[in-house]
């Protein structure tokens, strides 16, 4: 009688030529190959990124210094009071709903808050597009920023300057905050009151 090779597969053992026995292992190595390929693409894609406002919560923009955002809308980015904690001189928040967007970012600037808002106009390049006007806002807590509305092909909204101190010889050394409110053409009222009471409750911390 010959020898059989080590390799010889009994006939009740085969499935299309293949070895019957090897199947549950490599049937599993496929369901774990499928899903480190598309497994988490297909949960992120089925369970959506939420982190809602909820009311009381209170926007931490460092050194002690607060907002309040709109309920509902999504914190993309940024701190909230009671978190790790923020930079007055690196903040950086997101705000969304629907198609609106409302960014706060914090930098260091020595000058006033117009002359703050002239700057970032400069570094970002004149769009003989956008038309806008100027003007003066006015917080609960008594800080005036600088606000200019724009309006053009890719939508409305306004840019509004800080500097965060109330006091004038605190003013040099005190952080700026950069409001940049943006929505699509033609629907900036029906965000105006949120973002109205988010600029009115921006209340400055303690001079660094």
């Amino acid at each position: 009688m010959a020898e059989r090779p080590r390799d010889w597969v009994p006939v009740e053992q085969r499935l299309l030529g293949l070895d019957r026995r090897t199947f549950p292992a490599g049937l599993i190595a496929l369901a774990v190959a499928l899903v480190l390929i598309y497994g988490w693409q297909a949960v992120n894609a089925a369970i959506p990124w939420h982190n809602e406002i909820r009311a009381g919560q209170v926007l931490d923009l460092g050194s002690g210094a607060t907002a309040v955002p709109p309920v509902g809308w999504q914190l993309e980015s940024g701190t909230l009071v009671g978190g790790a904690g923020a930079n007055a001189r690196a903040v950086q928040v997101l705000l969304a709903s629907g198609g609106a967007t409302i960014e706060l970012a914090g930098t260091a600037y020595t000058g006033a808050a117009e002359a703050f808002l002239d700057q970032v106009e400069r570094a970002e390049g004149d769009d003989p597009d956008v038309t806008g006007t100027r003007g003066t806002v006015t917080t609960d807590a008594g800080l005036v920023g600088v606000v200019e509305s724009r309006t053009g092909p890719s939508g409305d909204g306004i840019d509004v300057a800080f500097k965060m101190a109330l006091d004038p010889a605190e003013a040099a050394g005190s952080p700026a905050l950069l409001v940049r409110v943006r929505t699509a053409g033609g629907q900036f009222e029906r965000y105006q009151d949120e973002v109205s009471a988010l600029l009115r409750s921006i209340t400055p911390g303690v001079a660094r």
